[in-house]
Order: structure tokens, then C-alpha cells, then sequence
């Protein structure tokens, strides 16, 4: 599960915990564009200097010009999208929290962004400006399940993490019982 929930004073406050690019995919994307992209340079490189960087490495058949070169295009632009994903993971970009405080009144949505000044991203709202929970399902070849908060003004905030997918009974489970929890109606969207 993506997403946790914990409770915390009798039921008054309900925190949403939000995972960020901390993914297994991510973790696995990273590696696999870092170790292929460090391949293609070597093998490019060996190819320049027609010589093998590591005896594992054959390079009989390949010529610098064009093959070689394109294959250090392409390791180089592996390592700089590898590099790219494991900063996100380092810096836990997009996780956070969804905090609905009755206590307070308030509502609080936090995500760390990139470094800079920028980087806290913390809203707050009233609970009274709340009108409803949304909840966007589409499926096919790049399926949707998204929870939404709609405020005053017909804004859309987004609770649920971006990227992978809950699944549909949790999607479903969460914006039942945020909807309960808050005493606002629920919107579902196909």
C-alpha cells in the first residue's frame, strides 16, 4: 500500500502519509539506465581506442564511427536521466502529508519539492471551505486513480500521490472513509 493512514486524538485528527519517489520502480529505473548507460559509454569509449576497457567486453564488430559514438550518446544521456531519478529518490520528492484536523479546523496538504527556496510545500485551508471529496477513476493503457479535494472556487487539490496507481479498492476505501470523516459528499468521475 502506497498510501498509510494513522490516527491520532480520539479520532479528531486523521493524517494521510504520503510515499513521494521513494518507489520500488524508481529504485529500479535508476539502477537499470545507471549500469546500461555505464555499458554503452564503456563499449563507445573501447571502441574509440579499439581496445577493450575489460576483457568481458568484445568489440570486434564495432566501429567508433558511427556505432561507437551513438553508443556513447546514449550512455551519456542513460547516466544523466539515472542520475536525475536517484536525486529525486535521494531527496524524497513529492512525499508528505495530508492532514485533516478537526481540532484545528484546518486542513493541511505538505509535499517536499526540489531544493531551492521553494522546496516546503505547505497549504492550509478551513474545513469549512471544503465541498466535496473527488475521486477520478479511468482505466486503459495509463489508468488513473486519483483522490481529489474540491474547495471553494471549483480548485482541485490532489491527495493521493502522482505516478503508480492505487488500487481500486483502496482508492475507493480512503475517499469513503476521508468523505465520512470530513461529513462531505463524494464525487466519483469515469
Amino acid at each position: 500500500m502506497t498510501e498509510q493512514y494513522q490516527f491520532k486524538n480520539d479520532e479528531l485528527i486523521r493524517r494521510y502519509i504520503i510515499a513521494g519517489s521513494r518507489s520500488i520502480s524508481n529504485y529500479w529505473w535508476a539502477s537499470v539506465l545507471l549500469f546500461g548507460g555505464l555499458g554503452f559509454l564503456l563499449t563507445g569509449v573501447s571502441s574509440f581506442y579499439k581496445k577493450p576497457i575489460f576483457s568481458f567486453f568484445s568489440i570486434a564488430d564495432i566501429t567508433f564511427f558511427p556505432q561507437g559514438l551513438v553508443m556513447c550518446f546514449y550512455g551519456v544521456l542513460a547516466l544523466v536521466f539515472s542520475v536525475y531519478i536517484w536525486f529525486t529518490v535521494l531527496w524524497s520528492i513529492g512525499s508528505g502529508f495530508n492532514e485533516f484536523n478537526k481540532k484545528d479546523g484546518k486542513v493541511r496538504v505538505f509535499r517536499w519539492g526540489f531544493p531551492g527556496k521553494n522546496r516546503r510545500i505547505d497549504y492550509s485551508y478551513p474545513l469549512q471551505d471544503l465541498q466535496s471529496i473527488k475521486v477520478e477513476i479511468k482505466e486503459g493503457l495509463t489508468p488513473k486513480r486519483a483522490i481529489y479535494m474540491r474547495i471553494n472556487g471549483n480548485r482541485d487539490i490532489l491527495l493521493t500521490r502522482f505516478g503508480t496507481p492505487m488500487t481500486l479498492e483502496e482508492v475507493e476505501t480512503q475517499a469513503a472513509e476521508l468523505a465520512r470523516f470530513l461529513q462531505l459528499p463524494l464525487e466519483m468521475l469515469s
